[in-house]
């Protein structure tokens, strides 16, 4: 069944299409060239995110930043081994993703952390990459102010996260 729906919503595109005596074929070529420039102009947008997340996960400084802030997360009650996940989650949906995977094979999915870093995936957003995708794609180019609104979204998603986590289990 499950095979079935994507050609039928295609029939049904067409048929409406013809219904509406448009050119179906000309208006999907006109579509797709139109994807292919969106794609080319927001390709160095990406290009950039993907290299500085690179340059930040092959450097070291995660770590260091973690083994510096240990003491103060301690006296958070911030898990250091969901640090590194809470730093890259705002720049890297696919870094953090991996830092996800990573504490399940360790600690385990049901376990404290495993469950601190589920609900911390599900509650914040790759901010950086979104931010860096849609405003460069329409050619906003002043985003101080809500650069700082997201990533102060994503900082209460964190504490939310690791508070709720807390609380229920």
């Amino acid at each position: 069944m499950n095979n079935y729906i994507l050609p039928f919503i295609v029939f049904l595109i067409v048929i409406y299409g013809i219904i509406k005596k448009c050119n179906v074929y000309d208006s999907f070529i006109k579509g797709a060239k139109e994807g292919i420039e969106i794609a080319i102009s927001i390709f160095p947008s990406i290009l950039a995110i993907i290299f500085s997340s690179r340059i930040l996960i092959s450097s070291g400084f995660i770590d260091f930043a973690v083994s510096s802030l240990e003491p103060i997360l301690e006296f958070l009650s911030f898990p250091k081994e969901i640090f590194p996940m809470a730093l890259l989650r705002p720049i890297s949906g696919n870094a953090s993703l991996s830092l996800m995977l990573d504490i399940f094979s360790k600690y385990g999915v049901d376990s404290y952390l495993g469950l601190i870093a589920s609900t911390l995936q599900g509650s914040t957003d790759t901010t950086l990459y979104v931010i860096s995708l849609y405003f460069g794609t329409i050619g906003i180019r002043k985003i101080k102010y809500s650069l700082y609104a997201a990533l102060l979204v994503d900082l209460i998603g964190i504490i939310t996260a690791i508070t709720l986590v807390n609380i229920i289990f």
